[in-house]
């Protein structure tokens, strides 16, 4: 039995837009308009598993793409701690060094909230516990989808390619974003390109 799993990072919100760390935003308008577009060019098997982040952003996310997903609170977005609905700019005048450092060290989480490794090791315990023969199943491939966010993507790359948590600034992940993983039991977690 093989697992595929696509995580898909929700749509954009009226925070990504103004430069401020999430604070459980909802999709606003243009964010629904995205989703809902969206939904005509994504396909995801009608017996997949799907689960999805607590926050509204992403719960709204997955109804727009028509799924009926789980909540699961693995998926939740980075806990920002102090700068949650903040913006990045009065950060910077605020605490440059704080902000520098959790921007590029993985383990560095000035801001009271969590870090980039931490983060990394939630969604590998999350992928590595993902049930590779659900019950009943007599095909070959179980299909998972997890609508979450952007770092949560970008940890679960981090996880699958056995790589540094360092290497987390140069992946760039966009609003809508879907990325396939995929695990057999011979060789384990792949990131594969979405077809």
């Amino acid at each position: 039995m093989n697992l595929r799993l696509l995580l898909v990072s929700h749509a954009p919100t009226a925070a990504m837009r103004a430069g401020r760390f999430p604070a459980d935003d909802p999709l606003d308008a243009r964010g629904l308009g995205e989703a809902q577009a969206a939904r005509a060019r994504l396909s995801f098997a009608d017996d997949a598993s799907a689960f999805v982040s607590p926050a509204a952003c992403a719960r709204e996310t997955a109804l727009a793409l028509g799924l009926a997903a789980k909540v699961d609170t693995a998926l939740s977005d980075v806990d920002y701690g102090q700068w949650r609905g903040q913006r990045l700019n009065d950060l910077a005048a605020q605490a440059p060094d704080a902000l520098a450092a959790w921007t590029h060290d993985p383990d560095a989480a000035p801001h009271g909230g969590e870090s980039f490794s931490q983060v990394v090791k939630r969604i590998g315990e999350w992928l590595d516990a993902i049930d590779v023969a659900p019950d009943g199943a007599s095909h070959a491939v179980h299909d998972v989808v997890a609508v979450t966010h952007a770092p949560l993507v970008r940890a679960a790359i981090v996880h699958v390619l056995g790589t540094s948590p360092a290497v987390f600034s140069r992946i760039e992940i966009p609003p809508l974003a879907v990325v396939e993983l995929q695990r057999s039991q011979r060789r384990g977690w792949t990131w594969r390109p979405t077809s």
